[in-house]
């Protein structure tokens, strides 16, 4: 049996990523999905199971946050988070995702895996998913990397508080990374940068998000901005 495993696809399907799961006997999703588009396009391909990921919004509400299920004769154990699995999962293989970093890890007799993201690329991490092999009781990994055709945006020094102020406006009315993105006209993988940094500092406005962002662009993580050239 052969299984697609991917995650955090945020509302970008990549042309390489479906390519590759097309033979696929199954398709697991571990979450962060961002718009049901993305599981009919995958049903398309083969039977899809999916988990609920914390970026998903109401329309996924029937989608359950931990899954478990056998195939090939083996046990799986679904969800989006690691923390979410228990201590003593009871499962051959673990699969999870949110972090975008690929993991290949076994503990005694259970096999746990993170495929990474193959959805809009987070700083400087590989785009990544994995494909399994499972053949007379056995398992056999492998991961597939896809090369990223980096893309500069450019954005007057005068307009970026203007657009820095949009981004905060249009994330808070739960906006996705894909239509911030078409909206400033600025690529995908910067919009997710831009979300991302506002998302995980609670209650930052417009001014002291574009302060951090001085502050990554000025050494802190000087690799922030190399999508971002201000004029």
């Amino acid at each position: 049996m052969t299984i697609g495993i991917i995650s955090d696809t945020h509302n970008l399907l990549r042309p390489e990523v479906l390519a590759a799961l097309k033979g696929c006997d199954r398709i697991l999703h571990a979450g962060d999905i961002a718009k049901p588009e993305i599981l009919t396009a995958l049903e398309g391909i083969a039977p899809l199971t999916v988990v609920r990921g914390n970026a998903d919004k109401d329309w996924a509400g029937e989608i359950p946050l931990t899954r478990s299920f056998e195939l090939a004769g083996m046990r799986f154990f679904m969800t989006h988070k690691r923390k979410d699995v228990p201590a003593e999962v009871r499962a051959d293989v673990v699969i999870f995702g949110h972090s975008h970093k690929y993991e290949e890890i076994r503990k005694g007799g259970t096999l746990f895996l993170n495929p990474g993201s193959c959805g809009p690329r987070r700083f400087t991490q590989p785009i990544t998913m994995m494909i399994l092999e499972i053949a007379d009781g056995e398992v056999e990994v492998r991961k597939l990397e896809f090369a990223h055709a980096e893309k500069k945006t450019r954005v007057p020094a005068g307009d970026l508080r203007d657009m820095i102020g949009g981004i905060v406006k249009d994330v808070n009315k739960g906006r996705t990374v894909h239509e911030i993105s078409e909206k400033y006209r600025i690529s995908e993988e910067l919009a997710d940068q831009i979300c991302r940094l506002y998302l995980t500092h609670p209650g930052i406005d417009a001014e002291g998000l574009i302060m951090k962002m001085e502050l990554y662009r000025a050494g802190k993580c000087p690799t922030f901005f190399q999508q971002l050239k201000v004029a």
